[in-house]
């Protein structure tokens, strides 16, 4: 067996041993319904911090707009779930085809997004990104649709009056009320198993390898023939529907969604650059595992209310430098079981 088949099959095996050990203890009243409440977001950030690292670790493009791509999953999803709830009565059948119209329309986003921004590079590319984000979410805000028997009216800035027996769809500031609850860690976790699969698959496709080639030297990938804006539109346009698809998932876990900058503003994107960058960049594993961890963190920490922001803050620093010190990174190696019982180098030889 390939070595990185052997990883991701450690991964998937992660993830599915995981979601095992939680319904155990759900089944056994051993989690707390205060645990149990943060399940579905631990998932949520764990498949936007999967998409958001195909991005910043395959593409080699720092992205600080992926909130705004969860947004438009959101509320996309969340519209179409109110619009067809009367019709659709089957709860899963209805979150699929949520789930559908939010990652189109985030892959949709991320497409017309990418032709003009993915132009620019490095600090460029991250702040028009950001820009994005904020442009998204300041348009929801602004944004009135309703449904009643006269159809369907629609408005930005100004409020729109609808009929007492219709629907509203989007009531600006006040986002979409009334929303079916659809998600349930189980759907979450199989969302992740998804994610994972799309993103193995394509790192590991001739398109995965012309990706990276792009990443690592975009003047010889060129030199060579490969497409690049054809292959940065593809990793960033996937990025973004993986975000969508997150963001339908965190929308149907509450009654109510709001585009306010604590929901999907720009702290939002950068705790799912933090997951990516503590987790390591071009590890989905790792991603997985710091969203998880950084979620939980904090409400672990309660009790400690005094200290719960300080002990956070240098936990967040402890994992930076194990991650990334190159001390630290020969002492993994050094004590690795791979660096115990491997092969010797040719200096140990000698």
């Amino acid at each position: 067996m390939k070595k990185t088949t052997r990883d991701h099959l450690i991964t998937f095996g992660l993830v599915v041993v995981v979601y095992l050990i939680v319904q155990l203890l759900i089944a056994t009243g051993n989690m707390s319904s205060l645990m149990q409440g943060l399940l579905v977001p631990m998932c949520t950030y764990s498949i936007v911090a999967i998409g958001l690292n195909l991005c910043v670790g395959y593409l080699g493009e720092l992205s600080i707009g992926h909130a705004g791509f969860m947004c438009v999953g959101a509320f996309s999803g969340a519209v179409v779930s109110k619009l067809l709830s009367e019709t659709v009565t089957n709860g899963i059948l209805l979150f699929v085809i949520a789930l559908a119209v939010g990652t189109l329309m985030a892959a949709l986003c991320g497409f017309l997004i990418g032709i003009p921004v993915l132009r620019l590079r490095g600090d460029y590319l991250a702040i028009v990104t950001l820009a994005f984000g904020e442009i998204i979410k300041n348009i929801i805000n602004v944004l009135y649709i309703g449904k009643d028997s006269q159809g369907f009216h629609f408005s930005l800035s100004n409020p729109i009056e609808i009929e007492e027996e219709g629907l509203w769809l989007i009531n600006g500031a006040k986002g979409i009320a009334k929303i079916t609850h659809l998600s349930s860690f189980t759907i979450g976790v199989v969302l992740i198993l998804i994610s994972l699969f799309v993103v193995y698959n394509l790192v590991n496709s001739r398109s995965g390898r012309a990706i990276m080639a792009i990443r690592d030297n975009r003047i010889s990938a060129e030199s060579v023939g490969i497409n690049i804006t054809k292959y940065k539109l593809m990793a960033f346009t996937i990025s973004a529907a993986i975000a969508g698809a997150g963001g339908v998932l965190y929308a149907h876990n509450l009654s109510t969604v709001t585009a306010t900058p604590a929901n999907f503003g720009y702290n939002m994107s950068i705790m799912i650059l933090v997951f990516v960058v503590l987790g390591g960049i071009g590890s989905f594993r790792g991603s997985i595992i710091a969203a998880v961890l950084l979620t939980l963190l904090p409400e672990l920490l309660r009790g400690l209310s005094d200290y719960r922001m300080l002990i956070y803050s240098i936990v967040l620093i402890a994992m930076m430098l194990f991650n990334w010190s190159p001390r630290m990174k020969d002492f993994r190696a050094a004590h690795s079981l791979k660096g115990r019982f491997g092969k010797k180098t040719a200096k140990e030889a000698e």
